[in-house]
């Protein structure tokens, strides 16, 4: 079986792709104001990218979760951008660029520009519902946003995907007044369009969104609940005082959108334990009372934004991104609890993380995982088969495995 490239020859194939076309870019030295030398952030994204994206395909994947203008609509980004929605589409379309606006997974849900550079763009998917992310897409300025919650630009051939090497694409992500990425604006046009202004207009523009979500008053105001190998809830910068029981509730809630009956809930909190139905509800009133009446009555729902992390884990497993799921997967659901429904949903999570990692071709997951997971021989072994045997991290692997066996 032949082994993959290294990082050694994927940067020849990324050095042979951008040669080819520099030469036939009129810009000095292809890429304006500097030389065709190659990044080093853009050479480790093509590593990363080439095991998972056919740099030959023609335009992005769509979204496992269907039509996103919901996600549009309910995202905290949706109203501060909204409002400078006139000058955003003046800008992109008096300067022939599409204007494009992600969430936090790299998925477009908004989009404006002029007709004609619209139309370009929905040819490579660069629409509402496209992922752009770095599993789906390779390696393009969104992706790399997302990844070092920086400004990024990407020019021409440093795109992994060929189709993306007529564009030039200028982004910066968006983060909340908590410090948490949102998403990212974007502003992308041909390359023959570039503008030494545009990543300053970009900038500008997140500046003002940044501005925009830390003086509004969200109303209600979301939650930020923290339940895996943690329990905690914070609510506007404050922690919500919640006992063990509320909190299983508002996991279970978080978990489950669409809400329970009242014989339900109360089965996947105390399961066959002979618990009064005062009881029950008096936690569920706490509860209520602590998110401003966010719990629907008849059937037990939220009616306030809630961002869970271990929600967030399961949207980024549908979509195939193991880097994010194992980036917010930091230990087991509530892990104190004895609720029956949080225990089912602790080893579902548990479950699908652990396969996701197997099912990877890339050692750093199963690394990452086993971290957490000491005694699991079979991670620490595909590990080890996964990496290269020159590769020093081999025993890290190697030791995990070594004490996974022997205990």
């Amino acid at each position: 079986m032949s082994q993959r490239p290294d990082l050694r020859q994927r940067r020849a194939v990324l050095e042979h792709e951008w040669s080819r076309w520099v030469p036939r870019l009129s810009v000095p030295g292809a890429r304006p104001g500097g030389s065709a030398a190659l990044r080093h952030e853009v050479t480790e994204s093509w590593a990363r990218s080439l095991g998972s994206v056919d740099p030959g395909r023609d335009s992005a994947p769509v979204t496992d979760g269907g039509p996103v203008h919901q996600r549009w609509t309910s995202s905290p980004l949706h109203r501060p951008v909204s409002g400078l929605a006139g000058e955003l589409h003046s800008i992109a379309e008096d300067a022939g660029f599409v204007t494009a606006v992600t969430d936090e997974s790299g998925t477009i849900l908004w989009t404006c520009g002029g007709p004609a550079m619209r139309r370009k763009a929905e040819q490579v998917n660069f629409a509402p519902g496209g992922r752009w992310d770095e599993q789906a897409m390779g390696t393009n300025a969104l992706s790399l946003a997302l990844r070092t919650g920086r400004p990024s630009s990407v020019f021409s051939a440093e795109h992994l995907v060929s189709a993306l090497h007529g564009w030039v694409c200028y982004c910066a992500p968006v983060h909340g007044p908590d410090g948490r990425v949102l998403g990212v604006l974007d502003l992308s046009t041909t390359w023959d369009r570039s503008h030494p202004l545009a990543m300053s207009t970009v900038r500008t523009l997140v500046s003002t969104i940044e501005a925009r979500l830390a003086t509004e008053q969200p109303r209600p105001a979301g939650v930020r609940l923290t339940c895996l190998g943690a329990e905690k809830a914070v609510r506007e910068g404050r922690p919500l005082p919640l006992r063990p029981r509320q909190l299983e509730i508002l996991t279970l809630l978080a978990l489950e959108p669409d809400g329970f009956s009242p014989e339900r809930l109360r089965a996947a909190l105390y399961g066959d334990r002979p618990v009064t139905a005062s009881t029950f509800k008096a936690e569920i009133s706490h509860l209520r009372r602590a998110l401003d009446g966010g719990i629907a009555a008849r059937r037990y729902a939220l009616t306030v934004p809630v961002s869970c992390d271990a929600a967030g884990v399961l949207r980024a497993l549908e979509r195939g991104d193991t880097d994010t799921a194992l980036r917010l997967y930091r230990g087991p659901l509530l892990p104190r609890s004895e609720a029956p429904g949080i225990e089912e949903w602790r080893t579902r999570l548990e479950v699908a993380v652990r396969e996701a990692v197997l099912a990877s071709t890339r050692p750093e997951h199963a690394l990452r995982y086993g971290e957490q997971a000491p005694y699991d021989a079979e991670i620490h072994a595909h590990a080890l088969r996964l990496l290269g045997p020159g590769d020093t991290r081999r025993a890290i692997a190697a030791g995990r495995l070594t004490t996974a066996v022997r205990d």
